[in-house]
């Protein structure tokens, strides 16, 4: 597993190690966030007699190829997240989203008895002009971002060694994930801390954005059904929105957030970015068909589960 100290790498091999499958995290730990956030993670997950962590970036493909091929399985999510700050930082995407992604391709094709690689695409490849709710089979070469390039250059370099090589693939387009143990680059953790501090916060167009906000472990449910319905045919290669199928307002988040927290944000208004779109909700029926995923967690209950643990990890840091 590639981003096994990342938010949902850590979620998802916390959950294979919990049903008994053997796992080699691979990290690179860069300081995009707060590394200690990933140690801890790493820690939580070294408690398992079956996990085995490579402090490797992807982009090395010689380190890559040294961490082993006796894998029946590849869960690749790593990568340098983030749209906005793939504005100011663009060649950092370019090696992880881009050759790191190359890199794991070229792993596969020599992993002797791999049955699957699962790959973490985006909701953000489908860009500007996507008919709601966004379906797999929408148009998706209008990015409105460079993060959302690489993502959809990621699906089609996947696409290509599917059909070179024979590796059966599943690319899944994620829709705004939160939950414990999140990353703080995300809006809804960033809006707790300046909650918390006192500080203002940016909603765009009075927060009247909508998003799709899918709890962690809807997430998990529907990345372990993923894994367990390899594709049948050689060379196969599948991509499935994995979402909650419901648009909310970004401004009640942050009522969400202030209940919780028991504070009132202060808000600053301003123009959305041209890189964030209006809206965005996926359609699941084709994930749904396959594994009967059907996302449970609204997010009133879970920014609940969040702010209760992002009390504990602050206390935790002192």
């Amino acid at each position: 597993m590639t981003g096994a100290a990342g938010f949902i790498g850590y979620h998802v091999a916390e959950a294979l190690l919990s049903r008994g499958a053997l796992v080699a995290g691979v990290d690179d730990l860069n300081p995009y966030y707060d590394v200690r956030l990933k140690h801890a993670r790493l820690d939580r997950l070294a408690a398992h007699d079956g996990f085995r962590f490579h402090r490797v970036d992807i982009a090395d493909h010689a380190a890559l190829r040294a961490v082993g091929d006796d894998w029946d399985v590849i869960v690749h999510l790593a990568a340098q997240a983030g749209v906005r700050y793939s504005i100011d930082n663009p060649f950092a995407y370019a090696a992880a989203n881009l050759v790191g992604h190359l890199s794991v391709l070229e792993v596969a094709r020599h992993v002797p008895r791999l049955k699957h690689l699962v790959y973490a695409s985006s909701s953000s490849v489908y860009g500007a002009g996507t008919p709601l709710p966004y379906a797999e089979t929408a148009r998706a070469d209008r990015p409105q971002s460079l993060y959302a390039a690489t993502k959809r250059a990621d699906e089609l370099m996947s696409a290509a060694y599917a059909h070179l090589y024979g590796i059966r693939q599943t690319g899944l387009r994620f829709f705004t994930v939160y939950g414990p143990w999140g990353r703080p680059d995300m809006a809804y953790f960033g809006f707790a801390e300046a909650i918390m501090a006192g500080r203002p916060i940016t909603l765009y167009e009075a927060g009247t954005l909508k998003r799709d906000f899918t709890y962690i472990d809807d997430i998990v449910e529907g990345v372990m059904g993923v894994i367990e319905h390899a594709p049948a045919e050689v060379g196969a290669h599948r991509i499935f929105n994995i979402g909650n199928h419901r648009a909310e307002f970004v401004r009640d988040l942050v009522q969400l957030l202030e209940e919780e927290l028991g504070r009132k944000a202060v808000i600053v208004d301003a123009s959305r970015p041209p890189a964030d779109p209006v809206e965005t909700c996926a359609d699941l029926s084709a994930l749904a068909e396959l594994t009967g995923f059907a996302p449970k967690t609204n997010l009133n209950h879970g920014i609940k589960k969040f702010v209760s643990w992002y009390r504990i990890w602050c206390a935790e840091r002192g």
